[in-house]
């Protein structure tokens, strides 16, 4: 009898799993073509980078490049000194991630672990500068580092970033040193740890997700910031690659596939990078969205 029941719910099962199986490929269906038609502009980027010189915007379209010229990404680093645009933009990147993490993470533990007067009050002033557009402090932000003379120079683009790092990136750590334990901090205060020990061997080690996601945001950022280097940057030997790219649109010729060769090649650290790191992203920006204290 129990052999029997069992086959009758096996039976049951059998003709209910269809069910799961179906919706999930309603969903699977449309998710699919709708991430197709989003990979479009990758392939057009890379198939024009693959075409010879004219055939870019040929009517109608060439979708697949015949012949393929891969000589264009080696002339596209030979055309222009690439190699170095890649440098200057690898420092840049280096030294700003270095300065938010490391900034906008004390600041965020002290409006998240310890207690002093208007902490709230000074936190709600931080994020309220985020209303304020960029581009109303851009002037004013100039003439100061043209008075320091840190203009034609990396400073600009890096220093800022050692105060604070940003209010944006200060609310993402806040939010997720509020998920943490506060017995952790009391246990290790007990123990005779000083404040920044709790911050650097507590705080830090759990905090990976929140790190790689404001690590992904500021790489992502500075590597594709195209107005700032323009601004702050003259001459070729400091431009970095996002405006280095713009040197293949001169005033009397332009190269459209050595420009899409040279954005392809942009373009693939950052894919790597979000692929390596696409699980701490996702668990960083579920994670910072809940917790209040």
């Amino acid at each position: 009898m129990a052999e029997l029941a069992l086959s009758r719910k096996e039976q049951a099962a059998g003709r209910t799993g269809w069910r799961p199986r179906a919706s999930r490929l309603v969903w699977y269906v449309p998710l699919t073509l709708w991430g197709a038609v989003l990979l479009v502009p990758l392939y057009w980027l890379i198939a024009s980078s693959l075409k010879e010189r004219g055939q870019v915007f040929v009517v109608p379209p060439i979708w697949i490049p015949d012949p393929i010229v891969w000589e264009n990404y080696p002339r596209a680093f030979s055309v222009l000194p690439f190699g170095m645009f890649l440098r200057n933009s690898l420092t840049i990147v280096v030294l700003n991630l270095i300065g938010v993490l490391l900034t906008s993470s004390m600041a965020a533990f002290g409006f998240s672990r310890m207690r002093f007067p208007l902490r709230n009050l000074w936190f709600a002033l931080i994020i309220s500068t985020m209303m304020l557009p960029g581009v109303v402090t851009l002037i004013p932000t100039f003439i100061v580092f043209k008075s320091l003379n840190w203009v034609n120079t990396f400073l600009p683009l890096i220093v800022p970033t050692f105060f604070g790092g940003g209010a944006f990136n200060i609310f993402l750590f806040r939010q997720f040193f509020l998920t943490i334990p506060y017995e952790m901090d009391e246990a290790a205060r007990i123990d005779g740890a000083s404040s920044f020990r709790v911050y650097w061997q507590i705080i830090l080690p759990l905090s990976g997700p929140v790190l790689a996601s404001v690590g992904i945001f500021n790489v992502v950022w500075n590597w594709n910031d195209f107005l700032h280097p323009l601004i702050y940057l003259h001459g070729e030997e400091r431009l970095t690659v996002a405006v280095g790219l713009r040197l293949f649109q001169g005033m009397y010729w332009q190269d459209w596939s050595l420009m899409m060769a040279a954005s392809t090649v942009m373009l693939l650290p950052m894919l790597v990078l979000f692929f390596v790191a696409q699980r701490y992203f996702v668990q960083g920006v579920t994670v910072t969205g809940f917790g209040g204290r």
